[in-house]
């Protein structure tokens, strides 16, 4: 897969599990081999796929930005953040249903290596978002333009049911096989959907942590 990097390690196998690596590895060292197997046989088990919406804004009407290609989207997180943009970038990632579907199959008989498996499909998803938003954000440099922090449904202002239907209503998304089903939860599950603002002066402060629902109670926030 020369288009990505997933040059992960250990530690992104037990953070996308929800672990503290130091904790880890100073009361169950054991985990690490399980972690190290993960790596190792998950790798071959993605299928990353990443699918791009340039829309551009026509207006902005309280709090819904309505786009020129028609659609919008809206909540208090949107126009909080992307109120200085003129376009914006819908970003839907996924590694695929294979790596998915080997850890629910394994959970029913090993469970360890099974959410080992599943923790390594964690990072490697965030990790391909994270690749497509600075190839967005270097995009935007070589326009002379910002980029905002990504913001996805599920933040602060901005409730999964609303924006994912609203996301989904801008994008083909079954053109690279991710659906929504009617919990507004993606499938393939270890999918990510976000959208970036495009502009000459954006005006906004903080970092995506700042506007997560969890961050109240999340020990593994960004640094």
């Amino acid at each position: 897969m020369p288009e990505w990097d997933f040059s992960l390690t250990v530690d992104d196998v037990l953070r996308g599990q929800g672990a503290e690596p130091t904790i880890i590895r100073a009361r169950r060292p054991s985990l690490l081999e399980v972690a190290e197997w993960a790596l190792h046989e998950g790798l071959p088990l993605l299928q990353p796929a990443v699918l791009a919406q340039e829309l551009s804004i026509k207006e902005i009407r309280h709090e819904r930005l309505i786009f020129e290609e028609g659609g919008f989207i809206s909540g208090s997180l949107i126009s909080q953040h992307l109120r200085g943009a003129t376009e914006i970038v819908v970003l839907l990632c996924t590694i695929g249903p294979q790596l998915e579907a080997i850890s629910a199959e394994l959970i029913q008989t090993d469970s360890l290596h099974a959410l080992a498996l599943e923790g390594f499909g964690t990072a490697a998803v965030e990790s391909l978002a994270n690749q497509a938003c600075a190839r967005i954000e270097k995009q935007a440099q070589a326009k002379a333009m910002q980029a905002s922090i990504p913001l996805s449904p599920g933040m602060i202002g901005w409730p999964v049911e609303v924006g994912q239907k609203q996301i989904f209503s801008l994008l083909n998304a079954s053109s690279i096989g991710v659906s929504l089903n009617d919990n507004a939860m993606m499938i393939p599950r270890l999918s990510l959907s976000q959208v970036i603002g495009i502009g000459l002066q954006l005006n906004f402060q903080g970092r995506t942590c700042d506007f997560c629902s969890l961050k109240e109670t999340c020990r593994y926030q960004h640094q």
